[in-house]
């Protein structure tokens, strides 16, 4: 019936495509990627392209009028030479609707290979650290409006210690002791915290969905960046230790010959201080872990289960993290 319906929905916004584009599509691909919302690879006789379709449902957590906004900049990125993929509007509208109402984007098909983590090559690490860091200069270079406060304001940690104390008592009426450690090992660490433990005051514009479903890359370098549906204002340091995450934490280790490798192709158009990787990675611990480390966590399918493998790693390591990383 899914796929029924899938289809369905294809006929609907190509039909709409031949209204406004004459777009005559020979084929049309599923990609399976993404939570909700569907895309497919159309073939034309003028090309490829990517039709993103926006879930209906998920359309609501979203402000349309950021929404807009965000594929405005991706257009500037794309304009500037940034390796995203070009976009179609028509009439200047980005976000195009069908007869029955399904809203939609069409969009550069971007040639490149998704990797697992751990099997980026330094060359393409080195590259990915250096496309990061223009992105966010070029987000950031005055032409982008300012925002007076980030997307994340970081709770006190008397917030997240009567949160995590909910979910312990969760896990422990639902029988679920194996997860206990685990909730007891966040209540300690927020314990032990403080805001001044994180460097906030380096707000600016970011992705806010740097991971490698996100990442397309070629032999040596990042061929595209995808999905700038996030993008919001909040900390450009989040991006550096999500694709860190992302991309170098195999059985149980960071590959710090990678973790250096970003780092230093992120240094071409940035300058860090000592300790920034070390604060980014713990901030991003303080957002992330709510979201991944919770009571039904066991029955996560998909990316949430390589975001939960990724905070209980930080939490278990969050105290050796200047250690491990030394200078980063």
């Amino acid at each position: 019936m899914e796929t029924i319906k899938n289809d369905s929905i294809l006929e609907d916004i190509l039909m709409c495509c031949k209204q406004l584009f004459d777009m005559d599509v020979t084929k049309a691909v599923p990609i399976h990627r993404g939570w909700l919302n569907l895309k497919w690879k159309v073939k034309t006789n003028s090309g490829n392209f990517l039709i993103k379709q926006f879930n209906k449902d998920r359309f609501r957590l979203y402000n349309e009028k950021e929404l807009l906004y965000t594929f405005s900049q991706q257009k500037r990125l794309y304009d500037e030479g940034f390796p995203c993929p070009k976009l179609y509007p028509n009439c200047n509208r980005f976000l195009l609707e069908s007869e029955n109402g399904e809203r939609f984007m069409v969009m550069e098909f971007c040639e490149g290979k998704l990797h697992a983590p751990g099997t980026v090559n330094e060359q393409q690490m080195f590259d990915l650290g250096k496309v990061t860091s223009k992105m966010h200069c070029l987000l950031n270079n005055g032409a982008t409006r300012k925002k007076k406060k980030a997307e994340f304001i970081p709770p006190p940690p008397e917030k997240r210690l009567e949160h995590w104390r909910s979910v312990r008592k969760e896990v422990k009426a639902a029988g679920n002791l194996s997860l206990l450690p685990t909730i007891e090992l966040q209540l300690s660490l927020t314990e032990k915290m403080s805001l001044t433990d994180f460097n906030l005051n380096e707000t600016g514009w970011a992705h806010r969905d740097l991971f490698l479903d996100n990442i397309l890359f070629a032999e040596s370098h990042v061929s595209a960046i995808l999905d700038f549906d996030r993008m919001k204002y909040d900390y450009p340091q989040l991006d550096v230790a999500r694709a860190i995450m992302s991309a170098t934490l195999l059985h149980h280790s960071l590959n710090l010959s990678l973790v250096q490798a970003f780092i230093e192709g992120y240094k071409v158009e940035q300058t860090i201080g000592k300790g920034f990787l070390t604060k980014a990675l713990s901030l991003l611990w303080y957002m992330e872990s709510t979201w991944w480390i919770e009571p039904n966590m066991e029955h996560h399918k998909g990316p949430p289960v390589r975001f939960a493998e990724e905070m209980i790693w930080l939490s278990e390591n969050f105290l050796e993290l200047e250690s491990i990383l030394g200078d980063l």
